[in-house]
């Protein structure tokens, strides 16, 4: 079967994706996958995300931070930045996401967008609600282990 010429192929863009969520959840691609398709679905309704046809293409995630690449059609960049901007949970964990940028190639939107975060992790004990907790700091920012769940705070939370 011959391919389709250049100018009859579908052209794409790709948006760089950050994650962030606390630190104990846990998702894997599939499931971000399948958050980002419901969004588009709920935003943009069956004939819209069929259209935007959002694909994750890479993906890595690991204690509390991560990123991805998803792909949209050309033309439904600012549509697919819209639902991903509706994705407020995984697997019933709360996460934050932000498009960081639009590329038009896999290798230009990770080059210029996406890499080391430059955030150094560490676990460390601190001193939270009268009492010594376990924190882990990401980047100036502390996530305090209180009864199971995290609460979020700064530096200036413990002065």
């Amino acid at each position: 079967m011959k391919h389709l010429p250049k100018h009859l192929r579908p052209r794409w863009r790709y948006l760089a994706v950050e994650l962030e969520a606390w630190p104990d959840a846990e998702f894997d691609r599939r499931d971000f996958q399948r958050s980002v398709w419901f969004a588009a679905q709920n935003l943009l309704g069956d004939a819209g995300s069929a259209d935007a046809d959002l694909k994750v293409l890479q993906f890595e995630y690991g204690e509390g931070s991560g990123e991805a690449i998803v792909r949209a059609r050309h033309g439904h960049a600012e549509e697919a930045r819209a639902a991903i901007a509706c994705v407020d949970e995984i697997r019933n964990d709360p996460v934050g996401l932000r498009v960081s940028g639009i590329s038009g190639t896999v290798r230009a939107c990770e080059e210029k967008y996406l890499g080391a975060d430059g955030q150094i992790r560490d676990e460390r004990k601190v001193v939270f609600g009268d009492a010594q907790q376990s924190a882990v700091e990401r980047d100036g920012l502390l996530d305090v282990r209180t009864d199971g769940a995290f609460a979020g705070a700064t530096e200036l939370d413990f002065e």
